[in-house]
């Protein structure tokens, strides 16, 4: 095998790793709301991370000077970032996590590409494809199999709205995160690191008021660790890694396929299982997001 193929498939196989972290991340979670409030665990994990992540951005002297040379405006964009993804986003997702099953999370969130592309048509003149308007109708025939007949229960729908919130802040941060990037004034790490700390710190607050710092077992804290180490820090490093030699398409269809991978783990660890139309209805709808991202094939 030549070299750039290798170099290639090992990208690619990195990248899969990373999403099967991501997707360990939902059983985590879900295993970990049986003792911590969702707020406050959203909180520590993300503020953890920050925590680590933080000497990596000082170990850079060219880091640490974007850092100084920063702007009010600047600034202004990494809080809203922060407060978007994090507060927002995760703050609703450990919600959500604690009313729903974990492969309807997954679905839902799914969504996201859609509503960025969107959003991205107004703000940044991005082309709504043939291929989004495909991808959507077979995303919007899935969500019909899977949630026919509609009979939501009281706490299911509450955390159905919950996350349909956070869905619009990941899509809000989606766009505003590459705005940031396309100005290329901050390393990734650097935009990630600030917008992460500041948002955690929030949340952080936000746990504290509403349910005071919980009492963690050994267990609560082993949880933790890997959210915030395995999970999200050494995650974020390889994910950002495999970025290099792959084209935004294939990042994009790999990071896809967690939507399968969460619903496997939820059968095993959770034992949430599904019914037979529930599955059609995941794999349609797992193929219209997958189908979306095919216009960038061409063109990375």
């Amino acid at each position: 095998m030549p070299h750039g193929e290798h170099s290639h498939l090992k990208a690619a196989l990195l990248a899969v790793f990373v999403t099967i972290l991501w997707s360990s991340s939902f059983v985590l979670i879900k295993i970990g709301l049986k003792d911590i409030p969702a707020i406050i665990f959203a909180g520590i994990r993300y503020f953890l991370a920050f925590l680590i992540l933080l000497p990596l951005v000082f170990l850079s002297k060219e880091r640490v000077a974007s850092v100084k040379a920063l702007s009010l405006r600047d600034w202004i964009k990494l809080i809203s970032l922060g407060i978007l993804f994090y507060t927002f986003t995760q703050g609703a997702s450990f919600i959500g996590l604690s009313l729903l099953p974990v492969v309807m999370l997954g679905i839902i969130l799914n969504f996201t590409p859609f509503i960025v592309t969107s959003i991205g048509a107004i703000i940044l003149t991005e082309k709504f494809t043939k291929y989004k308007l495909l991808g959507l109708g077979f995303f919007a025939i899935g969500l019909f199999f899977f949630f026919y007949p509609i009979d939501v229960p009281r706490p299911q729908l509450i955390g159905i709205l919950v996350v349909v919130f956070g869905l619009f802040a990941n899509s809000a941060s989606s766009i505003l995160g590459r705005s940031i990037n396309r100005e290329q004034k901050l390393h990734p790490l650097v935009v990630t690191t600030l917008s992460m700390g500041f948002g955690a710190f929030l949340l952080l607050i936000a746990g504290f008021i509403k349910s005071g710092f919980p009492a963690l077992s050994l267990k609560n804290w082993l949880i933790i660790l890997q959210l915030s180490v395995l999970n999200t820090a050494l995650a974020f490093t390889l994910w950002n890694r495999s970025l290099r030699i792959l084209h935004a398409s294939e990042s994009s269809i790999i990071n896809n396929t967690m939507l399968f991978q969460v619903a496997v783990l939820g059968w095993i660890f959770l034992d949430e299982a599904m019914t037979v139309r529930q599955i059609i209805g995941m794999v349609i709808a797992g193929c219209g997001a997958i189908v979306a991202q095919i216009r960038y094939s061409k063109k990375d």
